[in-house]
């Protein structure tokens, strides 16, 4: 009788390796990744009192500026997540990096804001593509006992790249203006690119559910750790296996409702994350402060947002996600509602309470979306899961300028922001535990 061909279970073998310097290696190259994403999502925002003086245009404008951009980031996260789940990781944030590298480039280059505001719907385009798929390619090389602090501690690139946009602003304006802030946001991810040709590999789960032969899928997982095959080993995920279109998978029995949890989670967090992004420098300059000052209180929201993503992900992986992410949720309300009534180093505690609570929560539903969904649809359904969240930063955006020309009170005003966020941890608390992390069905090679 013919033996049967062995079959290795990826996810299994996986999870018994030590963490390797080539694993490391990817976490670093998608943090880089996403940094220079952050920089050149945020950089806009500290750009913008010199755009306002420069082309003196009011909030109304800006808004719409900001917009945008987050416009572009939406309908980048629904284009690239599907092509992502059906070409692979590394093709799909090769093409959105250069794209959104020239594409900020260009805008450096803007005749007029009518220019600018096209410009950066054009970037943002490549930006949405690029986030879930770095997300999910460093969720795919990660042990499920340390996925979910392994991927914030990737998605704190973008936290560091946000609060780096404030650095170099602080920097180049005075000398050399607004456009040189975009040159530097343009020429990042063009040196980023070959780098990601040469060392950054493909993901080694996406060949697994892509059926690709042996000789392709072994040599990846020697780079981590020895492993023995040959022509007739067959490689295996024990996930659960969904017919149909990535997208048409999200509404799967298992997943449908999630799915639309995930969605309000991310709306209503994008909504807070991009309004403190985008405005926090120009509310807190209107509330009375040197702008000098509302700079330095605006990085400690970033600063903030890095650690707190680091701590909740490292709880995550202990705890019940959806108990750690509902309760920093709530948090964040609250130190919501402290920075509208908070002056000097209060204001600065409460701003950077909002980082580590907010900003840090959205980098762990980022993680949780990573594990929630199998290897065949998890770039669509981060990238899903943000286009949606995308709505909510449009919203922010705008409500920024809106609420700034109503000239509503600083405490209102972040009372109202607080209420999303509580939203947020009901929906969050609501998700329940991912199906497919205890399926024991498998597709195999």
């Amino acid at each position: 009788m013919k033996s049967a061909s062995p079959v290795i279970d990826v996810r299994a073998w996986l999870d018994v390796q030590r963490f390797s310097v080539f694993q490391w290696r990817i976490v670093f190259l998608c943090f880089c990744i996403v940094a220079v994403d952050g920089f050149d999502t945020a950089c806009v925002g500290f750009i913008a009192p010199a755009l306002m003086h420069e082309w003196q245009i009011g909030p109304a404008v800006l808004g719409g500026l900001f917009g945008a951009g987050l416009a572009g980031l939406m309908i980048g996260a629904l284009f690239f997540g599907p092509l992502a789940d059906r070409v692979g990781r590394k093709k799909t944030l090769i093409v959105t990096v250069t794209f959104f590298g020239l594409a900020s480039l260009a805008a450096a280059y803007a005749p007029t804001v009518a220019f600018l505001i096209a410009l950066r719907f054009i970037t943002g385009l490549g930006l949405g593509g690029a986030m879930p798929n770095a997300i999910a390619l460093t969720s795919e090389y990660c042990p499920e006992r340390r996925k979910s602090f392994l991927t914030t501690v990737m998605f704190c690139g973008f936290t560091l790249g946000s609060g780096l946009g404030g650095v170099v602003s602080a920097q180049l304006l005075p000398d050399h203006g607004w456009r040189s802030v975009l040159l530097f946001g343009g020429v990042l991810p063009l040196a980023l690119v070959p780098i990601l040709v040469i060392f950054l590999p493909e993901s080694v789960r996406f060949m697994v559910s892509r059926e690709c032969q042996p000789a392709r899928i072994g040599p990846l997982l020697s780079r981590i750790a020895p492993v023995h095959y040959d022509e007739n080993t067959r490689f295996s995920l024990q996930e659960i296996k969904v017919e149909g279109s990535p997208v048409r998978q999200l509404f799967a029995a298992e997943f449908r409702r999630g799915t639309l949890l995930l969605w309000c989670v991310f709306f209503m967090s994008l909504l807070i994350v991009y309004l403190m992004t985008n405005w926090l420098p120009t509310l807190i300059h209107h509330s009375g402060l040197s702008l000098a000052t509302a700079a330095r209180i605006a990085i400690f929201y970033q600063v903030g947002g890095t650690v707190g993503a680091l701590f909740i992900g490292y709880l995550m992986d202990r705890f019940p996600p959806t108990i750690v992410l509902g309760v920093a949720y709530a948090a964040g309300s609250a130190f919501l509602i402290a920075t509208g009534s908070a002056q000097g180093p209060l204001l600065a505690a409460a701003v950077t309470g909002v980082g580590f609570c907010i900003s840090g929560s959205q980098v762990g539903a980022n993680a949780f979306a990573a594990r929630y969904y199998p290897t065949a649809s998890r770039v669509t359904g981060v990238s899903w899961a943000l286009g949606v969240g995308r709505f909510g930063s449009v919203c922010g955006a705008l409500i920024g300028g809106i609420l700034l020309s109503a000239n509503i009170g600083f405490t209102l005003l972040f009372l109202l922001v607080a209420v999303p966020a509580a939203i947020a941890s009901i929906a969050i608390f609501a998700c329940g535990v991912q199906p497919a992390i205890r399926s024991t069905k498998s597709a195999a090679v």
